[in-house]
């Protein structure tokens, strides 16, 4: 059984501001420790991963939202689509 985890960034006003899926437990902990350091140091949230995700979040939004980070358990026929799809 593979565990797919995901954050989301929601903002009391403008609404979902991020939401970011990962299969990858290492992937998942580097955005999630970025998104701790930008809030922590005061700074934008930006990333890019050089293919298909580019995101920017001033400080000013970022500290006045909500960050949930959750896991869910998939099946490994779940897992296979989904990590195909990613590699599409």
């Amino acid at each position: 059984m593979a565990v797919q985890k995901y954050i989301n960034i929601i903002h009391p006003k403008f609404g979902e501001l991020v939401q970011e899926t990962f299969v990858d437990e290492v992937q998942f902990r580097l955005f999630l420790q970025l998104v701790h350091s930008c809030i922590e140091l005061g700074q934008d949230l930006t990333s890019f991963n050089a293919r298909d995700f580019l995101i920017h979040i001033p400080h000013s939004l970022l500290k006045e939202s909500i960050v949930i980070g959750n896991t869910k358990e998939l099946s490994l026929g779940e897992y296979a689509v989904r990590k195909s799809k990613m590699e599409g």
